[in-house]
């Protein structure tokens, strides 16, 4: 095979359609638009217009809000926090706090606080302090021989 011999696969690149480029493109005059009407101008961007009718999106009611006050935790599974101490990179014998999780960078920023979730193993016997945690991750602590103490939320 040479230089000159390389080619895409068949259909691999499709020809780009030139309108209004005269009658014998078959796209020519007024370039597959059609006579008039507002779709035939320029600068035309109709979604969700239906002609006058109430458009759909403004038939329908609304539904739901958003809390403004809502809390958001940074969620740790037990799992990383075995793999963190594993590695070396938190000292499992230790009290294992919010902000040592968040120098160790498995979690990223607090937010409203650290909340643990029981996906994954823990092995060792440790003690963790944070915000929130689930049923099954703090039965799941206390499995290994550690403590999971849960501080009351601070912006309740």
């Amino acid at each position: 095979m040479k230089l000159n011999e390389l080619r895409d696969n068949e259909g691999a690149a499709r020809k780009k359609k030139r309108v209004a480029r005269g009658p014998g493109s078959g796209k020519g005059k007024t370039a597959g638009r059609g006579i008039k009407g507002q779709k035939s101008r320029s600068g035309v961007a109709l979604n969700g217009y239906e002609g006058g009718q109430m458009p759909l999106y403004r038939r329908l009611p609304k539904r739901g809000f958003t809390k403004p006050n809502r809390l958001s935790y940074a969620v740790v599974n037990l799992g990383l926090i075995a793999k963190f101490i594993a590695e070396g990179k938190i000292d499992g014998k230790a009290e294992i706090t919010e902000d040592v999780l968040v120098a160790s960078g498995l979690v990223r920023r607090k937010l409203d606080g650290v909340r643990v979730l029981a996906k994954g193993e823990i092995g060792a016997a440790v003690t963790l302090t944070v915000t929130g945690a689930s049923k099954s991750a703090i039965e799941a602590v206390e499995k290994a021989g550690g403590k999971l103490n849960v501080a009351a939320a601070a912006a309740e």
